[in-house]
This record gives structure tokens, C-alpha cells and sequence, in this order.
């Protein structure tokens, strides 16, 4: 059986705003303003808003969360650890995403993808009451063949690939084992668009790194942030995202 053959068509760009969050609660006060940011990703051409409400708040809030719900035009993918207290703010909120990812309180930033494979059972339970709310479920993994499979059996609508380790490797000049890992991304991304599932990918995604991955047929969107929100230092925010909305599109073209 030949597996589908995906569209070429415009590459979906979701910025994330968690780092704006960071700045702000560095010296505890009222700026800069997560949704304020918000406004300025659409205006820049942004297609969705990511934020990830983490177990310890460290940097997006749950006020934030409220106020990004009240005031956003443009879709809310809520990032969210399998707790019970998150689904129960999902269920509240009823973003128009939540992406299920790993969580653990002494990482600086999402190490790795989620473990589907192993709690395959545990997560269909977890995700099914998000899927009747109205919202999509996605699911950030590594390129791997078992947790994309699983993802798939749980139900989920979406994965999003974790493409931290190829950038890692760019940065550390490693081309061969950058270019094997690209080529992983490469072929995980065709094999779970054949099982149906759509496919996003972001972490780490940079000016240098983006187009290999916004070139992939099967890839719908990128969630980038932490690379924007420092690029916004030194550009401003408009013109970083404006230059990564033209890098992807040129990778697409």
C-alpha cells in the first residue's frame, strides 16, 4: 500500500510566548506582557499562539492563560504536563489545542519527547475527556516509529516531532550525526502522516535550522520561541518573526 502523499502547502507558524513570561517574573512586575506579545506574533504574521502552563509557573501563569483565552483571535495551543490538575484547567479553558508533553521540575527546558509507548493506557484515558471538550490533541515525541505508532492508537489528532537534537547537533558542528537525525525527522514525519496523523515539530529551531525541517512535505507547523524571543533583543519581536515567517515560506516555496 502507497502511503498518502502530503500537500505542499503554506507552513502553519506558531510562536510561543512562554519567554516573555520569563523576563517579566525576573524582577516581578507587570511587564513584559505575555499577551501584549501575543497581539504583536499575529500582526507578524503568526498563525497560533503556543504557551506552556508548567507544574511550577516558572515563567507563563495561570492568569496569563486567562487573559490569552480572553483576548486571543488567533488559535491557543496550551502545552501541558498528564496531570490531573492541567487536564482540569484544559477542561476549564478549552483551548483550541493542547499538546501533552514531559515534564520534570529540575529541567531547564522539555529534554526529550513524551513516553507514549510505555503509557499507552494511562494516556488514551488522559486525553479522551480533551478530545470530547473540543480540543485537538497533540503529542510531542521523538522521531521514533514506537511512540508515533502509540500516539496513533491513543487517539491523538496531532504529534509534534522534537527537533532539539538536530539543532543541538548544528550547533556543535556535528554534520554527520545532524544531517542522520534530519533524515530521522525526515522519515518519521512521512511515516505518521501515513498512519493519519498530522505533524507539527519545533524546539530549538533557529534562523540556521528551520528551513531543512519547513522543507518536510508532511509538516504543518512550527512552534517556535525561545529563538524569537531572544532574536526580539536585538530586532525587535515583529522583524524576528516577520524573518522566520520568510525563511519558512521560502523553504516551502
Amino acid at each position: 500500500m502507497t502511503a498518502p502523499t502530503a500537500p505542499l502547502g503554506r507552513l502553519r507558524l506558531g510562536v510561543n510566548i512562554d519567554h516573555v513570561a520569563t523576563v517579566r517574573n525576573a524582577r516581578g512586575s507587570a511587564y513584559p506582557d505575555p499577551v501584549r506579545a501575543a497581539k504583536l506574533a499575529e500582526a507578524a504574521g503568526a498563525d497560533g499562539i503556543t504557551a506552556h502552563l508548567r507544574e511550577d509557573r516558572r515563567h507563563i501563569s495561570d492568569a496569563d492563560i486567562e487573559a490569552l483565552m480572553a483576548a486571543l483571535t488567533l488559535p491557543l495551543n496550551f502545552e501541558m504536563a498528564a496531570t490531573a490538575e492541567m487536564q482540569a484547567i484544559a477542561l476549564r479553558h478549552r483551548p483550541h489545542a493542547v499538546c501533552i508533553v514531559p515534564e520534570k521540575r529540575e529541567e531547564r527546558t522539555t529534554e526529550g519527547g513524551l513516553e507514549v509507548a510505555r503509557e499507552e493506557n494511562r494516556l488514551a484515558h488522559f486525553i479522551a475527556p480533551l478530545r470530547d471538550a473540543g480540543c485537538r490533541v497533540s503529542i510531542f515525541i521523538a522521531a521514533d516509529p514506537r511512540q508515533i505508532e502509540a500516539a496513533a492508537r491513543i487517539g491523538a489528532a496531532v504529534i509534534e516531532l522534537h527537533t532539539g537534537a538536530y539543532c543541538d547537533l548544528h550547533a556543535e558542528g556535528q554534520i554527520d550525526q545532524r544531517d542522520a537525525e534530519l533524515a530521522r525527522l525526515r522519515d518519521m514525519a512521512a511515516f505518521a502522516h501515513s498512519l493519519g496523523l498530522e505533524v507539527h515539530a519545533g524546539h530549538g529551531l533557529t534562523y540556521d535550522t528551520v528551513q531543512p525541517v519547513a522543507a518536510f512535505p508532511e509538516v504543518m507547523e512550527l512552534n517556535i520561541g525561545h529563538f524569537l524571543i531572544g532574536e526580539a533583543i536585538f530586532r525587535g519581536l515583529d522583524p524576528a518573526i516577520r524573518e522566520m515567517r520568510r525563511l519558512m515560506d521560502a523553504a516551502r516555496a
